[in-house]
């Protein structure tokens, strides 16, 4: 059986604000396999917004766990991403999941990955998925030639630009902001 994957989920700072959006397409192989799932999630009663990017199930265990963390330690979004990563790569069940994230609050925007990664992104852009490099061009040139955009505005044209050009991203978008 075909796992359900494929998105593009992005996330801008930007003068103060950070947003963070992800389309809502899955796929099965070449296969449409839902239109509207939503990538994007609050933890910490709104404090923290992720999104993730693979196989739906996995992240889904891997953002409980994140969540966990983030009550294990009062919210400090680093610490939790850290901690999450070392489970991840060193626990045997946790590390067959296939699954990125990325997480914010309102100060920072890290990327969380299953080889024990955890990344702040170059230029206050963070992109992963199938779509991520065309999201992730389209953002820094908003951040750089648009500037009076907000945060929010940048991560909705990106996206839309990702999902004219990616098959495996559509333009059901879910935008949150932190």
């Amino acid at each position: 059986m075909e796992k359900i994957h494929a998105t593009t989920v992005l996330a801008v700072k930007h003068n103060g604000q950070i947003a963070i959006g992800a389309d809502g397409q899955a796929t099965m192989g070449n296969t449409v396999a839902k239109s509207h799932v939503k990538k994007i999630r609050k933890l910490l009663d709104g404090k923290v917004v992720s999104g993730f990017a693979g196989s739906t199930a996995d992240a889904f265990t891997l953002l409980d766990r994140f969540d966990e963390k983030l009550s294990n330690y009062s919210g400090n979004l680093k610490r939790a991403a850290v901690e999450l990563a070392k489970d991840w790569r060193m626990d045997k069940y946790l590390r067959q999941l296939e699954a990125m994230m990325i997480v914010a609050d309102k100060q920072e925007v890290l990327v969380i990955s299953g080889t024990g990664d955890v990344l702040e992104p170059d230029e206050d852009v963070a992109s992963i998925g199938s779509g991520s490099m065309y999201a992730k061009s389209a953002a820094l040139a908003l951040k750089k030639h648009a500037t009076d955009l907000t945060a929010e505005e940048m991560v909705k044209e990106s996206l839309t630009i990702a999902a004219d050009i990616c098959i495996y991203t559509n333009h059901n978008l879910v935008i949150e902001v932190v």
